[in-house]
């Protein structure tokens, strides 16, 4: 499983012209799947996601996780976190996991993100436009 995630002033996606998710302060999360990944990678990843500390204190260090009470996360599934561009110039995707299996995964990971905070979602599966406002700008990615 791999994330990146972005600390943003605000962010939304789009799905044929239409806002299907938009969020203020918080973050904006790309996740992909591939095989082996399970309830309990997302469960681990969660909890650093929600813990990391990433957003200034009063003296301007990156020093506080995202303020469960008036953050959210704008989450979007992205199985092309798993390009392997090692041969070729074309990326191949054979390492991303797809269909039933992600879908069931990215499920579970916003629903458990969304246990602690309010989380925005874009479509599995659907091509979207995604945009966002980077605060820092601050990019972490994270892989378990």
């Amino acid at each position: 499983m791999r994330v990146i995630i972005q600390r943003v002033n605000e962010a939304s996606v789009k799905v044929d012209g239409k806002i299907v998710g938009k969020i203020g302060h918080g973050m904006m999360i790309l996740v992909g799947f591939t095989d082996g990944d399970d309830e309990e990678k997302i469960k681990y990843l969660v909890n650093k996601i929600l813990n990391l500390r990433i957003f200034d204190d009063e003296n301007g260090i990156m020093n506080l996780s995202i303020d469960k009470e008036r953050d959210a996360i704008l989450s979007i599934s992205q199985f092309t976190l798993y390009a392997d561009t090692k041969k070729g110039n074309r990326p191949s995707y054979a390492n991303a996991l797809g269909g039933d299996k992600a879908i069931k995964l990215y499920e579970k990971f916003n629903e458990l993100l969304g246990r602690e905070i309010k989380v925005e979602t874009g479509v599995f599966g659907a091509d979207m436009k995604v945009s966002l406002i980077n605060d820092g700008p601050v990019t972490i990615s994270m892989e378990r």
